[in-house]
């Protein structure tokens, strides 16, 4: 017999007037800016941490490496526990723990009590992710409006992504490292305050349980493949340490597949696949994730390693990209009224590929910023805006009300995890390209091939869509 926790049947909605639709999704997308935010934020304070907590160079590694596994690890059930136990519920209940997790961290004393803080912000991350898309997706119907709110949402997810670098050497030249952790507990505290009171509880109605044996399969599976993916940079693609946990997160993954097609009431319908929008937008989802997710990273790297920036420079010079990110994410919505979802991501991933590729033939060991930073740092985060948006309004226009937690997961999950993916794979092309060299002219080859590589992984995107999803029709003029 499948062991299962009951949910509630009934669909709650709080009896008070409905708040200001912009108020929801202002709430929900600050939620999405510290979960983004804090995949990056700590890279600069890294040497800071170590000096401080005397950490090895592993342990130094498994400060983000913590945070990224628990978040893709438990997205799909923090996705699923929303539909079934209340979207508002869950939102606050990840941000608590996100908040409290950020003071534990930044307050740790012993290299032991950071990674600890960091693996729970990352399972707070997990639950509160796919609420906040499943919120704001929930709160404006279908059409011209919720384009618009999605825009905003990976305008701000982006925009943390972004500013991360920027947020993280101000905070740690200007005061110290433990604020890079310690500034997400008065900001948490503004959000839950902010959303308690703002957003409307909702959940799926009818008699809905929790499938413990998939939540259990898909959770260690995915946390295991995130893992192994990050094992990748330290030990490479053919290390024992890296194809054993491998093979498996393989295996729990295909025993929970198998799991969830017997099961009467799975954690995943399978035939949420059937929908070519759902899956195809998840498939060019992830592969975009493994190219545009890193950008800066490595644009950060050749910032500060070969044109000499310090961290704040080197955040102040994407500076540029973040705004396009914000640009190419507004612009989405009007351009889907115009000539559909579809193929506005077909032109954002060709826009981004294209700046990849631009990136990798204009960086240099001797390169000026605009020519070598600020216009190919354009062209991949416009592409990246107008991409992203239009990709998770395919993927979630047309799921059922029941599901729109777990498809909110899917399309984060598959970012997460793509981006994880992408990092590891280019990382190693930079590593061999420059040939252990430490050198400006030999971090610069490695650098280049590693855009190169991804200008390819992006066009197999743009591939992608043009062959699985479908052609549909302009959405609906609505708005709010």
């Amino acid at each position: 017999m499948t062991l299962m926790l009951e949910a509630p049947t009934e669909t709650v909605v709080a009896p008070k007037a409905a708040p200001s639709t912009w108020l929801v999704v202002a709430a929900a997308c600050a939620g999405q800016f510290l979960v983004v935010l804090d995949v990056s934020v700590v890279n600069v304070a890294l040497p800071s941490v170590r000096a401080d907590l005397g950490l090895s160079a592993s342990g130094l590694q498994w400060v983000v490496n913590a945070y990224t596994i628990a978040f893709a690890g438990f997205m799909l059930l923090g996705g699923r526990a929303g539909d079934l136990f209340g979207r508002k519920k869950m939102f606050l209940l990840g941000l608590g723990l996100f908040t409290l997790a950020s003071l534990v961290g930044g307050l740790a004393q012993e290299g032991w009590q950071l990674l600890a803080g960091r693996a729970v912000q990352g399972l707070g991350a997990a639950v509160l992710a796919p609420s906040t898309l499943t919120i704001l997706t929930s709160s404006v119907p279908e059409g011209p409006a919720r384009a618009r709110a999605i825009a905003t949402w990976t305008a701000v997810g982006a925009g943390g992504g972004a500013v991360g670098g920027l947020v993280g050497g101000v905070l740690t030249q200007g005061l110290d490292w433990r604020w890079v952790l310690l500034i997400n507990v008065p900001l948490g505290a503004v959000v839950i305050a902010a959303a308690a009171r703002h957003i409307k509880e909702s959940r799926a109605g009818g008699d809905r349980r929790l499938d413990l044996p998939g939540a259990l399969l898909v959770t260690a599976g995915t946390a295991t493949l995130a893992y192994a993916v990050v094992q990748t940079e330290a030990r490479g693609w053919g290390a024992a340490a890296t194809l054993v946990p491998l093979g498996v997160a393989l295996a729990l993954i295909a025993v929970f597949l198998v799991v969830e097609a017997r099961t009467r009431q799975p954690l995943m319908p399978l035939g949420l696949f059937r929908a070519r929008p759902v899956a195809a937008a998840n498939a060019a989802m992830f592969v975009c994730g493994m190219g545009s997710f890193n950008m800066w990273f490595f644009m950060t790297l050749y910032a500060q390693n070969v044109l000499g920036y310090t961290p704040v420079e080197a955040g102040f010079s994407l500076v540029p990209s973040s705004l396009a990110v914000v640009t190419g994410s507004k612009v989405a919505p009007r351009l889907m009224r115009r000539v559909g979802a579809r193929n506005v991501a077909v032109l954002g991933v060709l826009v981004m590929a294209a700046g990849f590729a631009a990136q990798s033939t204009m960086m240099s060991a001797h390169g000026d910023y605009v020519t070598s930073i600020m216009l190919p740092g354009l062209a991949m985060m416009a592409g990246g805006g107008l991409s992203m948006t239009s990709l998770a309004s395919l993927a979630t226009t047309g799921a059922a009300p029941g599901d729109a937690g777990l498809v909110s997961g899917l399309v984060n999950t598959s970012r997460t995890l793509g981006g994880s993916l992408g990092l590891a794979i280019l990382s190693t092309v930079a590593a061999t390209r420059s040939a252990g060299g430490t050198g400006a002219e030999d971090l610069t080859r490695g650098y280049s091939a590693a855009f190169l590589t991804g200008a390819g992984a992006l066009l197999v995107g743009v591939l992608l869509l043009l062959t699985w999803m479908p052609r549909a029709g302009k959405s609906s003029r609505s708005g709010i």
